[in-house]
């Protein structure tokens, strides 16, 4: 039983990331380049956004930034978050 719901909170947290590609649009869109994205950012955002990834990247200014993409599902638009 508990690796089923172990599963089952793996495989929601799996649907709360916001897709690579939508990600990588939002970030680029802003002037960040060398973008590596990763998992689910679980602290790094509002409790209005759904939908989470980290990131690393340069800045608009050419300096390492660390932080999250963070999306609404329905009404609230992306929003980028640095460390």
């Amino acid at each position: 039983m508990k690796r089923i719901a172990a599963t089952a909170a793996i495989l929601l947290l799996a649907n709360c990331v916001v897709p690579e590609g939508r990600a990588e649009r939002i970030l680029s869109g802003a002037g960040y380049t060398e973008i590596d994205l990763g998992g689910y950012a679980m602290f790094s955002c509002s409790e209005d956004d759904t939908l989470k990834r980290s990131f690393k990247a340069k800045g608009p200014t050419g300096q390492p930034v660390e932080g999250a993409v963070c999306c609404g599902i329905a009404v609230k638009n992306c929003t980028i978050r640095t460390d």
